[in-house]
């Protein structure tokens, strides 16, 4: 009897131990939160809709942009008292051409100077032709005329070199510094992303 007194105990004491575990209640969806173009941000957000699978995007799930700029420059060398230009330099014109061509936003203002040698006025007018020659190649390689701008200064601001003939030669010159800008999207790294070497 104690023996079945005992089984009776442990059964009551076991079965007061055991509870059932219910169900969490199931959270009622109150709002769409799709995000129909995968980029993190719900369509009730979006203001850019279909953004680009790897971009970077804000908290409007428009993408972020990176500008990255290019410069290009120009430096012709003339002889004493032409504006022949040398044979030599006209790769940097084509060049240049070149670049304005894959910058089609971009204008160019080309500077012509002389060397103190021989009177202002005339040097005035050498360093314009210099100038108004190089216009002409760039336009003859494509170049929009209302894209390119000419300015003489003359033998104004010289080149100092390191003697008086250096300073000559390196002050016969036609100048221009060109800065193109690209932007596109900043896109998130992956595994899969490599390095631009």
């Amino acid at each position: 009897m104690q023996r079945q007194v005992m089984c009776f105990l442990l059964i009551l004491v076991l079965a007061s131990c055991s509870t059932t575990v219910e169900d969490p209640p199931v959270a009622e969806q109150s709002r769409d939160l799709l995000d129909q173009d995968s980029d993190g941000v719900i369509n009730a957000r979006e203001r850019c809709a279909d953004t680009p699978i790897p971009a970077v995007v804000n908290n409007d799930g428009c993408p972020q942009l990176v500008e990255s700029k290019r410069t290009n420059q120009l430096h012709i060398l003339f002889a004493n008292d032409s504006d022949v230009i040398p044979s030599g330099f006209r790769s940097q014109i084509q060049k240049m051409a070149a670049f304005l061509k894959a910058y089609p936003e971009t204008a160019i203002e080309l500077k012509g100077y002389a060397s103190p040698v021989g009177a202002s006025p005339h040097n005035l007018d050498l360093s314009k032709r210099r100038a108004a020659n190089v216009r002409t190649l760039l336009i003859d390689e494509g170049i929009a005329p209302e894209r390119v701008r000419t300015v003489g200064f003359g033998d104004n601001e010289p080149v100092r070199g390191q003697t008086r003939e250096q300073t000559n030669i390196l002050s016969r010159r036609v100048t221009a510094t060109v800065t193109g800008a690209d932007a596109g999207v900043l896109e998130r790294w992956t595994i899969f992303t490599t390095r631009n070497q």
